[in-house]
């Protein structure tokens, strides 16, 4: 089977690998097993120097690999180096503060000399050997979220990646090797989506997260239920953006429009259903679809271009098929909606707003990975939360507010994994990122997602008892 990098912009194939036979997929299982058996016992500032030492060599590389990244999924270049720097921040923080995160804890509201013990507390201890299988729209971020923290516990990573992100994905590999990780410790295996299984499947891996489209997390999670496997996943979102009267209008529709086409809208957490008060409808509505249309589409490693490609054909296709179900029931395209003319060669979408979205629309329902926005008129609060929450997904929500009593209410009715006021969804590492409903479960990031991949473990010490 072959691997290749196809650039979205012009749709050449740039580099073929072939992807890893079953004695190599072996040979790199064995490796992690007994990679895992040296690793857990290191100590933290061991493994913080490792990480920190992964950390500077990628802020070295930050040039060459942000181009890689543009070259392999899209991502306009300046995007791709805050990629980057976003990764090297990560690092160094999980190394400065795992050991804190990661403290033996007292039992809460337990009294040890009145259950008979003379000390008992808790400890996190690593799994073992983590799958990851991760996606290609953050190729060097979404692994790095997983990998850092999970390092940084004592565990050992598998990394398969999105096959259409391979020279990301040996970069990793090699990346951990020149930091000074023993074999094993991680490793990317370059094999195509049917070989996930029996990698699942095998009594060496201990756990497994996946991030990506909700039809992989419901094949993954059915796998590792069958093997008793714990798991972690983050699939796919539809998030409200939801707009009140007192928010502060110039800087909603401004990150309105930042929040829907980052990535070129192919973000899961990416603001998608917008969601406003009618009292500002109209306002918002014109401003937003001025910024949308004047929005620049074009070579992402071209400076001023503001939206890049869609990662595939196929994708692009996907997202033309959702717009044109949409108009056909009588969605009204206020700018875009169709490919770019002046662009022949690749992937490309135009900026897209569709107003007058009903429940009929597979749009209303279904995510729409690229830069297309739904539009939608409330009359009032309860309107706006019931259209929020009318979606199967619950990733993360944005709301623009500055009345307490409804960020109050926002937060305990939106179902979401978070809810950002005035601001743009984002995830950082002190933060726990993670959805609801079908976007998943489980927590990466921050503490939570360091505890993730670590066994709770009770220890217990009875009390001595007096020799007489």
């Amino acid at each position: 089977m072959a691997i290749a990098t196809v650039n979205p912009a012009t749709g050449e194939t740039l580099k073929t690998f072939q992807a890893l036979d079953a004695d190599e997929v072996e040979a790199r299982l064995a490796r992690a097993a007994e990679a895992f058996e040296t690793h857990r016992t290191t100590g933290f500032p061991e493994r913080a120097r490792l990480l920190r030492r992964a950390a500077d060599l990628l802020e070295g590389d930050a040039e060459e690999v942000a181009r890689v990244i543009t070259t392999e999924m899209g991502k306009p270049l300046p995007a791709a180096a805050a990629e980057v720097a976003k990764c090297v921040k990560t690092m160094r923080w999980y190394a400065d503060h795992a050991q804190a995160l990661l403290a033996d804890e007292k039992p809460y509201a337990f009294d040890v000399e009145d259950a008979g013990a003379s000390r008992a507390f808790v400890r996190y201890r690593p799994m073992g050997v983590v799958l990851a299988v991760m996606p290609w729209n953050f190729p060097l971020w979404q692994v790095v979220r997983f990998a850092a923290p999970a390092l940084m516990a004592g565990n050992v990573g598998l990394l398969k990646h999105a096959s259409n992100v391979p020279q990301t994905a040996l970069y990793l590999d090699d990346l951990f090797r020149r930091a000074g990780y023993p074999p094993g410790c991680f490793q990317t295996l370059l094999v195509g989506s049917s070989a996930i299984e029996s990698v699942l499947r095998d009594e060496r891996v201990a756990a497994a997260t996946l991030t990506g489209s909700e039809p992989a997390g419901r094949s993954v999670a059915a796998i590792a239920g069958d093997e008793i496997m714990k798991t972690v996943l983050e699939l796919g979102g539809s998030d409200p953006f939801v707009v009140m009267p007192s928010a502060e209008l110039s800087e909603a529709v401004r990150t309105a429009v930042t929040a829907r086409v980052q990535n070129a809208g192919q973000s899961c957490i990416a603001a998608k259903r917008f969601i406003v008060h009618s009292d500002v409808y109209e306002e918002f509505a014109a401003r937003f679809t001025e910024r949308m249309a004047a929005l620049r589409v074009g070579d992402p490693m071209a400076e001023g271009t503001d939206v890049g490609p869609l990662s595939s054909e196929q994708g692009r296709a996907d997202l033309e098929e959702l717009v044109e179900d949409a108009t056909a029931q009588g969605a009204t395209t206020l700018c875009g909606g169709r490919r770019p003319p002046h662009l022949e060669r690749g992937w490309y979408y135009e900026p897209t707003v569709l107003a007058d979205i009903t429940p009929s629309m597979r749009i209303h329902r279904e995510e729409a990975f690229g830069p297309v926005a739904t539009l939608y008129r409330v009359a009032d609060l309860d309107e706006a939360i019931a259209v929020a929450n009318d979606t199967p997904f619950g990733l993360s929500s944005n709301a623009w507010t500055n009345d307490a009593a409804e960020q109050e209410r926002l937060i305990a009715d939106l179902r979401a994994g978070g809810v950002y006021f005035n601001g743009m969804t984002a995830s950082h590492p002190g933060m726990p990122f993670g959805g609801t409903k079908r976007s998943g479960y489980g927590r990466e990031l921050s503490g939570h997602g360091i505890k993730e991949f670590c066994e709770v473990t009770t220890v217990w010490y009875g009390a001595r008892k007096s020799s007489g």
